[in-house]
């Protein structure tokens, strides 16, 4: 199996919404985002899948080691490789792939964020700055586009810290800021003893209203003349607000269960946006 292949298969067996994104791309470019895909999802892995941190934290040192040797010519792993060939074709700077390391490394040493502005920080690692390197594979002419980039990036991330609540709680994190559970009178054992009542759907309710916020202003932001090149991430706009929709219609159950589209819905909408914009 060749690199390419290897991260091909590891985008397609997650069944991330990300798939269906990039799927209708030429070939080169979906090569690219599929390779930074992959990237995310190993380091990603590394952190969710390890329990002991000074493994962890070894396990990330070694992936910015690899992303080093990507960038100079010797790494190892075939994500390694994959990167190599598409960051020069694409211009990807490599602080920003170690700057998702430095997301991911957050979440081995903090599990809860004081107030809104500490969550904003790890969002920024770990979503929107790929929104900035999927903005350069997928192409641009308007220096408009980045900032459409990182504010789409903070609304995927905050759309899957909503639909994830109940999941991370029993991983031990809480990514809610302890401001707004203190302003909706959440405690935090409430939500770790996974127990909805109406001041969480009010929590709740708060921080979906906050996801919407930033697709609109990321919207907003997209030029007219970067808006054909950066249809992937208009459909995983149309994939992840409807999954945020969906969980408000349920009642922001989300402590006990998992919310998620069937493929068959994704596809349809991913077609249809891309048709449409």
């Amino acid at each position: 199996m060749n690199p390419h292949d290897y991260c091909h298969d590891k985008a397609a067996k997650s069944g991330s919404s990300f798939y269906y994104s990039f799927m209708f791309l030429p070939p080169e470019r979906r090569q690219a985002i599929t390779a930074l895909y992959a990237f995310c999802r190993e380091v990603d892995d590394v952190v969710d899948e390890c329990h002991d941190v000074q493994v962890a934290q070894t396990k990330l040192d070694w992936w910015r080691k690899e992303v080093a040797r990507a960038y100079g010519g010797g790494p190892s792993h075939p994500v390694g490789f994959a990167l190599k060939d598409v960051s020069a074709r694409f211009n990807l700077p490599r602080e920003q792939l170690l700057e998702i390391i430095d997301g991911m490394e957050m979440d081995l040493t903090q599990s809860r964020y004081l107030d809104f502005k500490g969550l904003q920080l790890y969002c920024y690692r770990v979503a929107s700055v790929v929104g900035l390197l999927a903005a350069e594979i997928f192409g641009y002419r308007e220096r408009q586009t980045l900032k459409y980039a990182h504010d789409l990036g903070m609304a995927f991330q905050l759309t899957n810290i909503i639909r994830d609540v109940g999941e991370d709680a029993r991983r031990g994190r809480i990514y809610l800021p302890i401001e707004d559970l203190q302003r909706f009178k959440v405690p935090a054992s409430q939500i770790m003893e996974g127990r909805h009542d109406d001041n969480f759907r009010a929590l709740m309710t708060f921080q979906a209203e906050r996801a919407e916020k930033f697709y609109d202003q990321a919207l907003a932001q997209l030029p007219a003349a970067d808006r054909k090149s950066q249809r992937p991430g208009l459909v995983m706009a149309a994939i992840y607000r409807t999954l945020l929709r969906e969980i408000a219609s349920d009642g922001f159950l989300v402590l006990d269960r998992r919310t998620s589209l069937t493929p068959v819905r994704k596809l349809w909408i991913a077609a249809k946006t891309w048709v449409r914009a």
